[in-house]
């Protein structure tokens, strides 16, 4: 049998046995519903934040327009009602169904509100009193409002933007953020399921009768394809399935991010799947049973969550910085920072061709040291094997 069907069968029974797993479906489901859950939630709290509800009582009721006008102008929208009654519109507050009361003339205004107010709207209707009493003095001096309103629209500072804008700025850091989080569960999820299988084929003395077909490093790099494959085919659904419902419901305008952020995760989570799982599994090797595996596996763990956790922090506050640039060039970080910074269009070319080019060098390097490890301590049972004696043998 040669080398490429030994590993094609070897990953072609780890892809089909785990996917017909009740806990790859359900998992893959559940995981799906809470994205859609937060889509949905996202969408409500966004539509939430940018309405408010104002109740106009006696003379505040000709405010009607300029607040929507000017509400319209900070990015809100303001939906007025009028009210007659004190008592019920307090209880409308009370309850939430008003955010807020104005009542009185201006320049008397009285807002009521439940708790803190909202800030925004606080300014909107302070900007709009303000204009209100301007007219109204510049009325009885007897001077045009409309002629020094036209004034004053002609009147603008000059801005000079050194670097240009990025309309989309706030849109791919989110979906930055995102891809960064779908990697760092893909990675750490899969990378533990083949460092647990080769500890079950190790205590269960499977591997030796796998071995008797098969050499180590196709079996080795048979189950990394395969749990690789299962791996990605959940990523391609979950991110589908979000971009999906972000584009249904308004969150983020994937028409020109979405496709991009996918492929860019597709080959992030390879590069960077092939470089930890090889690692997972030669580490694994090293024990017998499943009770000794965390403790080989937690620098590993370690050092994704680390890459993540640190990734989110610097991408937020400065993408572009030093800190975040050297790290996400470097293959441990790179498959979860470098994708995040490219769906934020902060990777240069030579930085995404650097990055690429250090992980498959460190791809190969493991790969090498990861099958040697695994070769030399796989049929090892009993105590646990030290690394030094496996990278002797």
């Amino acid at each position: 049998m040669t080398s490429a069907r030994a590993v094609s069968l070897v990953a072609r029974r780890e892809f089909v046995t785990k996917v017909r797993t009740r806990s790859f479906l359900i998992g893959t489901a559940v995981i799906i519903a809470v994205l859609a859950g937060y889509v949905v939630l996202q969408s409500v709290l966004f539509d939430d934040q940018q309405r408010s509800v104002v109740g106009l009582s006696g003379q505040a009721t000709q405010l009607a327009d300029p607040l929507r006008e000017k509400a319209r102008s900070f990015g809100v929208i303001v939906e007025t009602r009028d009210v007659t009654t004190m008592g019920n519109a307090e209880q409308q507050v009370r309850d939430g169904s008003l955010d807020a009361l104005v009542t009185g003339a201006p320049p008397a205004l009285k807002m009521i509100v439940k708790g803190s107010g909202d800030q925004v709207l606080t300014t909107v209707l302070n900007d709009v009193l303000r204009q209100q009493v301007l007219v109204a003095q510049l009325a009885e001096a007897g001077i045009s409002p409309q002629q020094v309103a036209q004034n004053l629209a002609n009147v603008s500072v000059a801005v000079t933007a050194l670097e240009p804008v990025d309309p989309q700025r706030s849109q791919r850091l989110a979906i930055g953020l995102i891809v960064a989080a779908l990697l760092y569960y893909s990675l750490l999820v899969y990378g533990t399921m083949v460092a647990q299988g080769v500890v079950e084929e190790k205590s269960s003395r499977v591997v030796e009768i796998l071995l008797a077909t098969v050499r180590p490093w196709q079996l080795l790099l048979g189950k990394v394809i395969g749990l690789g494959a299962v791996g990605l085919l959940q990523l391609l659904v979950i991110s589908t399935v979000g971009l999906g419902l972000s584009s249904a419901f308004n969150v983020v305008d994937v028409s020109a991010l979405g496709g991009t952020a996918l492929l860019t995760g597709v080959l992030w989570y390879l590069l960077g799947f092939f470089l930890y799982a090889t690692v997972f599994a030669a580490a694994a090797s090293l024990v017998s049973r499943q009770e000794e595996l965390q403790s080989v596996l937690t620098p590993i763990s370690m050092t994704i969550i680390v890459a993540f956790v640190a990734g989110i922090n610097l991408m937020i506050g400065n993408p572009s910085g030093p800190t975040v640039t050297v790290l996400s060039l470097l293959p441990p970080f790179a498959p979860i920072l470098m994708p995040g910074r490219m769906a934020m269009g902060v990777a240069t070319t030579w930085q995404v061709v650097l990055a690429v080019v250090l992980a498959l060098a460190a791809i190969a390097a493991i790969t090498w040291l990861g099958g040697k490890v695994y070769a030399n301590a796989v049929l090892r049972t009993g105590a646990r094997v030290k690394l030094r004696e496996a990278l002797r043998i």
